[in-house]
């Protein structure tokens, strides 16, 4: 199988290179084009108004100074001339559950593959520190080998999220919904100065909703977590009320 691989933290990043090293060792063939440097929570982002610079570094690997989703871009749309057969991004360093999907550069990386007609994953790991990247990129290609790809449709992406335990430790796979997380003291100021102040993002440890069913239920279980995300927008539920307001206003036709 022809696989690009992508993430958010960047080409030399640990959870990449095992991915790779272990797809290679299954006897894929291995495309990686990725972010230069650490691009974590660039979510969907696109770098406008500003030149993009792109080095081939190596056979098949091309580092790319824009955005995660710069990176499924210019992969698709002009390196990758034959068409690949699976986009994964990871593995993350950290993990992707809850409300994080929309923060997260790696998910918005496999999101523009999969909006462009791309079957796609996102794998992550739910560890920031000593994260066993082997036992991920081995799960992931005990996936693959059981065909996990031809359920990633086009326009939806596969949301993996892994714990980080052993390989024999893992309790099994289960399909799951997004949960829900918050963040405490999101914010740390740094400094302080008369009219302005500076500070930075990134608050304490996330604290989870274990909800049934859920992402963060299956990975605090020592499950693998696989949420299939869609990218339907319209929320159909709303529409009785509004138009319920519309015609209440008289506004859904005017007469002049």
């Amino acid at each position: 199988m022809k696989i690009l691989l992508t993430n958010d933290d960047g080409i030399f990043a640990p959870g990449l290179r095992t991915l790779a090293a272990e797809l290679k060792d299954a006897g894929h063939k291995i495309i990686i084009i990725a972010p230069d440097r650490e691009r974590s929570a660039a979510s969907h982002s696109l770098s406008l108004r500003v030149d993009i610079l792109v080095k081939n570094i190596a056979v098949d690997e091309y580092a790319v100074s824009g955005t995660p989703v710069d990176c499924s871009v210019i992969a698709l749309q002009k390196i990758i001339q034959d068409p690949v057969d699976l986009v994964i991004s990871g593995i993350n360093a950290g993990q992707n559950m809850g409300e994080d999907v929309l923060y997260s550069g790696t998910v918005a990386a496999a999101v523009e593959a999969s909006l462009m007609g791309m079957r796609a994953i996102a794998i992550s790991i739910n560890s920031y520190n000593n994260q066993k990247f082997e036992v991920a990129a081995k799960w992931m290609r005990k996936m693959i080998d059981m065909g996990i790809d031809q359920l990633a449709e086009p326009h939806g992406v596969l949301n993996i999220n892994i714990p980080n335990i052993g390989f024999n430790e893992i309790k099994g796979i289960r399909l799951t919904k997004t949960g829900h997380r918050k963040y405490y003291n999101f914010i740390k100021v740094l400094e302080e100065r008369d009219k302005e102040f500076v500070y930075r993002v990134g608050g304490d440890m996330p604290v989870w909703d274990i909800e049934r069913g859920t992402d963060a239920e299956a990975v605090a279980d020592g499950y693998i977590s696989i949420t299939p995300l869609g990218f339907d927008l319209t929320d159909g539920e709303a529409f009785p009320a509004i138009l319920d307001w519309l015609e209440t206003n008289h506004v859904l036709h005017l007469e002049n």
